[in-house]
């Protein structure tokens, strides 16, 4: 499987030598697509000293204001996270993200997401990303250099992809709807939830959390989510003739 389908995303680096370190954690295990999501430093000379080599992933890295902008094109956006949530998210190892990865056969683009070095993601950032990859470690001391944990992850891909037993994929039966696509089903799914007082926009709870949770379990395909506007697109239709 050619590696240039995945995106590494980084959100609010605070420094550069992270990014540097990064970058040569990409180079290593043949992945080279980086994307800087509102950094909070340059790439600069300390960035390129830390990257030791691997300029051409810094050269060619590609900045977005949000992650929302960055995975948009993504049809499997994958967060990395230690931190506990309020509402548990589907979760994987390294090897399992790998492995789903791999199952992909390249076909569809995929994003690797990485949060603040001493925050992490939001739980708004979070609810973009279908699973959330976690790296067993010291329960007592389980936050990773972002850097580490970049090279850990991308080491389990490379590793199941030059694997000569791994089955290759040559196609799929329906092409994997982006991010950008399935947000959009959320924005009308909620929009018409509104309008119907199925959601109470005072009172909302986590209703619209549990529906993306939901859905995102199930891997929608792009026919699938038309489908599923062209729904609430009827709904939209009955209510403004009654």
């Amino acid at each position: 499987m050619d590696l240039t389908n995945i995106d590494i995303v980084m959100v609010g680096t605070t420094h550069p030598g992270n990014i540097g370190a990064a970058a040569r954690a990409m180079h290593n295990m043949c992945v080279s697509n980086l994307v800087l999501v509102d950094p909070k430093c340059p790439v600069d000379e300390i960035a390129y000293a830390r990257a030791s080599g691997a300029d051409t992933i810094l050269d060619n890295s590609r900045s977005a204001e949000s992650l929302q902008e960055a995975v948009k094109d993504c049809s499997l956006v994958i967060a990395a996270s230690a931190r506990v949530r309020s509402l548990p998210w589907p979760e994987m190892t390294p090897r399992q993200t790998a492995e789903k990865i791999c199952d992909l056969g390249g076909q569809s683009r995929v994003a690797l997401v990485f949060g603040r070095e001493h925050s992490g993601l939001t739980n708004e950032e979070l609810q973009i990303c279908r699973y959330m990859v976690n790296i067993p470690a010291n329960p007592d001391f389980s936050s990773l250099n972002v850097a580490s944990a970049i090279q850990l992850i991308c080491y389990e891909i490379f590793s199941l992809n030059q694997s000569p037993t791994r089955p290759r994929h040559t196609s799929v039966e329906e092409s994997a709807a982006t991010s950008q696509e399935v947000e959009g089903y959320f924005q009308h799914l909620e929009q018409v939830m509104t309008t119907t007082e199925f959601l109470d926009t005072e009172n909302p709870g986590l209703l619209m959390q549990r529906l993306r949770r939901l859905y995102q379990r199930l891997e929608l395909s792009k026919n699938e989510v038309n489908i599923l506007r062209g729904i609430l697109s009827s709904v939209e239709k009955y209510k403004a003739s009654s």
